[in-house]
């Protein structure tokens, strides 16, 4: 049988690929959110279809499956279709994730509302993302319709959070270093990550997180 709890664990490691995938399409006419929602259904196929004998890394396998998805987005006019049986599905998850809730004393996860709904958990995952509302960037006003404004990041800032970044690299030792840069550089998994460092994917878990607070810390103190 199938891990799911390990199985999430896996795919939710892996959404910073999908981000940085995302990124190559933004200002080309699609909302970054839709984008994100088809590169995440991209990163579920590529999980589910992974073949760890042929002896590819996880994201050589996965990139071109979540790039297929969000390039079908384009192709199918720029909005991710959402079906009645979709929209019945996002109304009984709200409830029974309120009954579970109320169970459990905690929120539960994909797989625990998978069970109870009798899906797979690809489904609640697609039902979850067709609950949330969107946003229009449009208005109407006195003047007519307008726009909001979304801030971008021009290229003095970009040029100073890299300054910043290599800076705050300075104190971190080598074996930080070589994490940060397979996780957040290479997008490697955290279990390939520690095949490659020879380190267990309980020990990159746990470097990681301190690694993470330690450059925050630093990036505040020079910024």
């Amino acid at each position: 049988m199938v891990d799911t709890l390990a199985r999430d664990s896996f795919i939710e490691s892996n959404l910073p690929l999908v981000h940085s995938l995302c990124k190559r399409f933004v200002g080309r006419g699609i909302e970054y959110d839709d984008l994100y929602q088809a590169g995440c259904v991209g990163l579920i196929k590529a999980a589910d279809g992974f073949d760890e004998s042929r002896g590819l890394c996880f994201s050589t396998y996965a990139v071109p499956v979540i790039l297929g998805e969000i390039r079908r987005m384009f192709r199918d006019g720029g909005s991710v279709k959402v079906s009645r049986s979709l929209k019945e599905l996002s109304l009984k998850l709200t409830r029974v994730k309120a009954q579970l809730e109320l169970k459990l004393s905690r929120e539960p996860t994909v797989s625990e509302l998978a069970a109870e709904l009798g899906v797979t958990p690809e489904e609640v995952t697609e039902a979850q993302s067709a609950a949330m509302p969107t946003v229009s960037l449009t208005y109407e006003s006195d003047d007519g319709v307008c726009e909001v404004d979304v801030a971008v990041a021009g290229p003095e800032d970009l040029l100073t959070n890299k300054l910043l970044l290599q800076r705050a690299f300075k104190h971190l030792d080598d074996t930080e270093q070589q994490i940060i840069r397979c996780r957040y550089f290479e997008y490697l998994t955290q279990n390939e990550t520690a095949a490659r460092l020879g380190m267990s994917q309980v020990q990159v878990s746990r470097a990681e997180k301190k690694i993470l607070l330690k450059l925050r810390s630093v990036i505040g103190s020079v910024a």
